[in-house]
């Protein structure tokens, strides 16, 4: 298999992601349906952070592992660790912060356009426009497309270095189990849009398709070129953080919703997507 083949492959298993964006566009769902797409979308997250934490963390126990054997340092395991700590929090906290950055913002350039003391109904009408492109549906999907897009990008680094190695049925194989897997990922980032009052634009799902989707072929890339445990650690640890923080935003969203046996069996639904897929990916032997 050429490069150009692997790349194109790699391309594909992460543009899957678009096969669950057009739920973005459903035209005003009853609120039953809405909360169990939410709770679905939750379940899909809570799966992908356990599977994310326990791929990230894996490598750091090696480390100690091999550091007790005299195999490796101690210093290199200490450096893993670092890693894993400060890139988790960098998933987690510098969401909150940006989360807290975007809202500012918005209230900002309500202000500028129309002024303090502004107060016609047709000035309220296009701050509300204004503040549309912000709304907190559109911050969620965004932030979920980011975690994913990051979590990705390992799976991508993953499908590399199998190539990198020579086991290019393995890469093969990744590439088919990480497609199904992301299947089900689009699904996740659109959810928080069913809450919205305005369908989101083609362009806009589109947009959420290639930073969530896109990084698995930046992967396949690199992950070609060199073979490095730190930056392998490093995207897994960023991408639990922003995925946790939006679980914890998409359980507030249950909460205001209700319907608490419907979030229950969405959870259950995600979650069990989630390993469903997953049997693939191990099948291959990832």
């Amino acid at each position: 298999m050429s490069t150009g083949e692997l790349l194109l492959l790699g391309a594909i298993a992460g543009l899957t992601i678009f096969l669950g964006l057009p739920v973005g566009r459903m035209r005003d769902p009853a609120p039953r349906l809405k909360a169990f797409l939410n709770a679905t979308a939750t379940g899909i997250l809570v799966f992908l952070l356990w599977d994310v934490l326990s791929s990230g963390w894996d490598p750091v126990v090696h480390a100690m592992d091999t550091a007790k054997s005299g195999t490796t340092s101690w210093p290199y395991f200490s450096g893993l660790v670092a890693t894993f700590a400060i890139c988790l929090a960098a998933g987690l906290i510098g969401l909150v912060y940006y989360d807290r950055w975007m809202a500012r913002r918005a209230h900002r350039d309500v202000e500028l356009q129309f002024g303090p003391g502004a107060a016609a109904v047709e000035e309220f009408h296009a701050a509300r426009q204004l503040a549309s492109a912000l709304s907190e549906p559109r911050r969620l999907a965004l932030c979920i497309a980011v975690g994913i897009g990051l979590h990705n990008f390992a799976e991508g680094l993953a499908i590399g270095q199998s190539a990198a190695r020579g086991e290019i049925s393995l890469a093969v194989l990744l590439i088919i189990g990480f497609g199904l897997h992301n299947a089900t990922e689009g699904f996740g980032i659109v959810a928080p849009l069913t809450m919205a009052n305005e369908l989101p634009t083609w362009g806009f799902l589109a947009t959420m398709g290639l930073i969530g989707g896109g990084p698995t072929f930046l992967g396949t890339l690199i992950g070609q070129s060199f073979v490095n445990t730190a930056v392998y650690i490093g995207f897994l640890a960023l991408a639990a953080g922003s995925i946790l923080y939006v679980v914890v935003q998409l359980l507030k969203v249950a909460a205001k919703l209700g319907y608490q046996e419907l979030l229950m069996w969405g959870l259950l639904a995600g979650i069990l997507a989630g390993f469903a897929t997953d049997l693939v990916v191990k099948a291959a032997g990832a």
